[in-house]
C-alpha cells in the first residue's frame, strides 16, 4: 500500500494488540484516516486510545464484524481502502469453555468483512485485506524445528481451529475472487495494555497482590514471545511492503519454558518490590494441564527479515522489564479492566450519539 491519503479501517483496534496499532498509524500516517472498529467485549478497552482519541485522523466505531447490515453501512460511509483485521477471540481457556463463541466471530466474522470488501472493491487495484493470524494454527512442535510459511496446519485447540478456519477463509477469498490479501501469523505477544487474563499480566498482578501463581502441568510447555510493539511494527511493514496473497511469520526467536518464564518475573518483580529474593516464586502452584496443550511454538521468521527488513527490536528481558514497570505504574487501568468499570467510559461516551 502507497503511503498517501487513504481510509484505513483497523478491526478490534480497542484490544491489546489493535489499540498499539491503532496509535502507531495515527501517529506515524497523519494523512490516513483511520477508523477503528470494536464491538468492546471485556478485552477492549477505550482507554487503551485516550491519548489519541482526539486526533483528527481517528474514528471509532461501535460495531461487531458480524453483523452484516452494520459492516455493509461502515463500507458505504468510509470507503475503506484497506482491513486491518485483528478482532478475534483470542484466550484459548475461554474457547474450550464457549467454542461456538470463537466460531462465530472468528470465523463468521471475518467471512462477513471479506465479502462486504468484495462487494465494494470492485478496483482492487489500491485495496488491500490485511488478516491477522496467530502461529497456534499450526499446532505443537517437537523438541526441535520451526513453524514457516509453509508448516501444515494442524490446530488443537477451539480457538486455534477457528483462526484457522479465518486464514483459509481469507486465502480462499484471494483465490477465488482476486481479493487482494496479506496474512500473518505472529507468535506471543506481551506488553502494556494486556487484558490480565494472559500468563505475564496475570502473574504481574497475582505476584502483586500475593496471590498464587498458577502453573499448568510441570511448566514445560515453550511458547515464542515477542513485544507487542516490535509486533506492530512488523504489522506496518508487511501492510506497506508485503506481496499481495503472501503470508508471512512473525517472531521474536525467543524461545521459553512457561516455568521458567514465570521465574524471571518472579525476580524482576522481587527486585521492584523490594521483596527478600525468593519471596514471589513461592507463590508458584502447579495446577492440572490444559486440555490440548501445545508443547511448543516456535516462528521462524527469517522470510519477514529477509524480504522486508524487519527484525524485533527488544532483547526479551528489556522488554519484561518494560512491561512490569507499565504494569506497576498503571494499577488505575489494571483495576478498572479487571471490574469492568471501564464500560462506563464507553456508555458515557458513545451511547449517547
Amino acid at each position: 500500500m502507497s503511503q498517501t491519503n487513504k481510509t484505513i479501517a483497523i478491526t478490534g483496534g480497542a484490544g491489546f494488540i489493535g489499540s498499539h496499532l491503532v496509535r502507531l498509524f495515527v501517529n506515524k500516517y497523519p494523512r490516513y484516516r483511520v477508523v477503528n472498529i470494536d464491538v468492546l467485549t471485556y478485552a477492549g478497552n477505550l482507554n487503551n486510545l485516550k491519548d489519541i482519541e482526539s486526533k483528527e485522523n481517528y474514528i471509532f466505531e461501535h460495531a461487531d464484524i458480524c453483523d452484516e447490515q452494520k459492516i455493509d453501512q461502515l463500507f458505504s460511509a468510509y470507503h475503506f481502502d484497506a482491513i486491518i483485521h485483528l478482532a478475534a477471540e483470542s484466550h484459548v481457556d475461554r474457547s474450550i469453555m464457549d467454542p461456538l463463541a470463537f466460531v462465530r466471530t472468528n470465523v463468521l466474522g471475518t467471512g462477513v468483512l471479506l465479502n462486504t470488501a468484495r462487494k465494494y472493491w470492485t478496483d482492487s487495484s489500491q485495496t488491500l485485506f490485511y488478516h491477522v493470524s496467530t502461529d497456534e494454527v499450526y499446532g505443537s512442535l517437537g523438541e526441535t524445528g520451526f513453524f514457516t510459511e509453509t508448516t501444515p496446519y494442524d490446530p488443537r485447540s477451539p480457538y486455534s481451529a477457528s483462526k484457522a478456519a479465518s486464514d483459509h477463509l481469507v486465502m480462499a477469498y484471494y483465490h477465488t475472487y482476486d481479493l487482494p490479501v496479506v496474512l500473518s501469523n505472529c507468535s506471543n505477544n506481551y506488553g502494556s495494555y494486556h487484558f490480565p487474563e494472559k500468563l505475564i499480566p496475570l502473574m504481574i498482578n497475582n505476584i502483586l497482590q500475593n496471590k498464587p501463581l498458577p502453573v499448568y502441568g510441570k511448566g514445560e510447555n515453550i511458547r515464542d514471545w515477542l513485544w507487542v510493539e516490535d509486533h506492530v511494527k512488523a504489522i506496518d511493514t508487511i501492510f506497506h511492503q508485503g506481496k499481495t496473497g503472501e503470508k508471512y511469520n512473525i517472531g521474536g526467536f525467543n524461545e521459553w519454558k512457561n516455568i521458567d518464564l514465570v521465574k524471571l518475573l518472579c525476580r524482576i518483580m522481587d527486585k521492584k518490590l523490594q521483596r527478600e529474593p525468593g519471596t514471589s516464586e513461592k507463590l508458584i502452584t502447579y495446577v492440572k494441564d490444559r486440555a490440548g496443550h501445545d508443547l511448543r511454538y516456535a516462528i521462524d521468521a527469517t522470510k519477514l527479515n529477509k524480504e522486508l527488513g524487519w527484525s524485533p527490536s527488544l532483547q526479551f528481558e528489556e522488554g519484561l522489564e518494560k512491561t512490569v514497570d507499565w504494569y506497576l505504574q498503571n494499577q488505575d487501568w489494571v483495576k478498572d479492566v479487571t471490574s469492568g468499570h471501564y464500560q462506563q467510559y464507553y456508555n458515557e461516551q458513545y451511547n449517547k450519539r
